[in-house]
């Protein structure tokens, strides 16, 4: 059975961070009900990689690394902080460096973080359409979270770890569709690269 590559992206720019929290939350949760690992991109640390450069082809190494590493996913949970009713800019910047058929497909848990709860409507007005551009399908349940529901930079409302089982419960569902998905995509470049 193929081993799904599962890539959190957390789209905050400095560090500690609630959003980062809460795609590691998502994460943990992925690995501990469907025993999938994932790996954690924060662009806190990743994002002056991804600013040397403003076209794909202009990527350093480390850069290149980290598209690729998005690119080839077969499942991400992508969150960012509101500002100013949107996604951040790092979060924008790397998505403007993604190929634009890469994501087609792929199934999206959406996460963000903001002041007040009316900023949760930013997922589906900004981060829903980002996604519908790439063609990819996030899944019916997001996970928005005030700060309130943190301890500490750690989870604490129980309503918050209910949205990410929620989440994950929907991912399950579509994962022989993604286990599909990749393995048609992977004999494909097989075929292309030989």
């Amino acid at each position: 059975m193929k081993e799904l590559r599962i890539v959190g992206i957390s789209g905050n720019v400095k560090a500690p961070s609630r959003t980062s929290t809460l795609v590691g939350s998502v994460l943990r949760q992925i690995e501990s009900e469907l025993g999938l690992t994932g790996r954690h991109i924060d662009l806190s640390v990743s994002a002056p990689a991804i600013f040397r450069a403003l076209r794909a082809d202009q990527l350093d190494t480390e850069g290149g690394e980290i598209i690729r590493a998005v690119e080839n996913a077969d499942v991400l949970v992508v969150g960012s902080p509101v500002y100013r009713a949107s996604y951040s800019g790092a979060l924008k910047h790397l998505f403007d460096l993604v190929h634009y058929e890469a994501l087609i497909g792929k199934p999206v848990i959406l996460v963000a973080t903001g002041g007040t709860p009316l900023h949760g409507l930013m997922i589906d007005h900004q981060l829903r359409p980002l996604f519908s551009f790439f063609k990819a399908l996030p899944l019916p349940t997001s996970v928005y979270a005030i700060e309130s529901e943190f301890d500490s930079y750690a989870v604490s409302s129980p309503d918050i770890q209910k949205r990410i089982r929620a989440a994950v419960r929907e991912l399950e569902l579509i994962i022989p569709h993604a286990r599909t998905f990749a393995l048609a995509r992977d004999e494909e470049q097989s075929r292309l690269s030989a």
